[in-house]
């Protein structure tokens, strides 16, 4: 399928999504019904079990695009990587135009568990177009830093700019933007150009950007955003070698976002901690979520318990 078909495919995903009836519950021992029970089953950590009750809804119904994504997620939390995108490639064919954009950011997060930016971009990019055809400016922008941050963590600083930017470029699109909203996307740009530069190992650099999203982030006057902050200065202590900075802003971030775990697992192990350092790893493979901050994580905590 051509790039200019999924787009033309997709333009409806965005505006057919902004009002969803309710439906009711699935009828017991439905397809349905046995793929919400493999998704309480892979929340929980049963991968082999949810994998199992997902290939019974198939068997039920060959076609049923929730299975076929819902058995990608299981074998890449299990980290059977190239058989888990065999079957987000069948549910991106068989999904309708409004879940087609969720399986193919699937698929994207697949290929960020393997940190392969290039191929993630591949599934990003057509994400990224479809909504800007539809005008749709800040859905476009945020898929954009997503993958930036796919590029970020897989090593790859430039890519990483590069998409940052036309997130941020792309934002600045939209007519009607607030101030506030102006300031948000401003601390998000110089965020991100805080952590490429400590990932490039310039600590100058980054804390100049750190301390200009400081600004915007006082200038958004948005007390949802300050908990990002010291995610933030954690990074950068981090890659900047600033092992004690870094757990003492790391423990102020976000303790269910395993990649936030993950690194203050490293910086333990960087200070010499072995045992505080295998405790963080052990959390973050209690999180079974499919996402971008998962997809960098649990490989890592993983490779470090083995």
């Amino acid at each position: 399928m051509s790039c200019a078909v999924v787009v033309l495919i997709l333009l409806t995903v965005f505006s057919s999504a902004q009002q969803l009836p309710q439906t009711p519950p699935p009828a017991p021992g439905s397809p349905e019904d046995l793929v919400q029970q493999g998704q309480k089953l892979s929340r929980e950590g049963k991968q082999d079990e949810a994998l199992a009750i997902y290939r019974q809804a198939l068997d039920k119904s060959p076609r049923l695009y929730q299975a076929e994504l819902g058995i990608g997620v299981a074998l890449d939390l299990k980290g059977d990587y190239p058989p888990a995108r065999e079957h987000f490639a069948k549910a991106i064919e068989f999904a309708g135009p409004d879940s087609r954009v969720q399986a193919m950011r699937s698929m994207a997060v697949s290929y960020a568990f393997e940190g392969d930016g290039k191929n993630a971009e591949k599934y990003e990019k057509q994400v990224i177009d479809a909504a800007i055809a539809m005008s749709y400016w800040i859905n476009a922008a945020e898929i954009s830093n997503e993958l930036a941050r796919i590029f970020l963590e897989s090593g790859d600083p430039e890519n990483a700019f590069k998409w940052y930017k036309e997130g941020y470029e792309t934002a600045s699109r939209k007519s009607d933007t607030t101030q506030a909203d102006k300031n948000l996307w401003l601390f998000r740009w110089e965020n991100a150009q805080a952590r490429i530069s400590a990932r490039k190992g310039n600590a100058k650099d980054a804390q100049q950007h750190v301390a200009a999203a400081k600004a915007a982030l006082d200038q958004a006057n948005n007390p949802d955003q300050a908990r990002f902050f010291p995610y933030l200065t954690g990074y950068v202590a981090f890659y900047t070698g600033e092992y004690k900075t870094a757990i003492a802003d790391l423990q102020k971030a976000d303790q269910h976002d395993p990649l936030i775990l993950a690194l203050l697992g490293e910086a333990y192990e960087k200070s010499g901690d072995t045992a505080q350092a295998r405790d963080y790893y052990r959390k973050v493979l209690e999180i079974n979520t499919h996402n971008p901050t998962n997809a960098f994580a649990r490989p890592l905590a993983k490779k470090k318990l083995e």
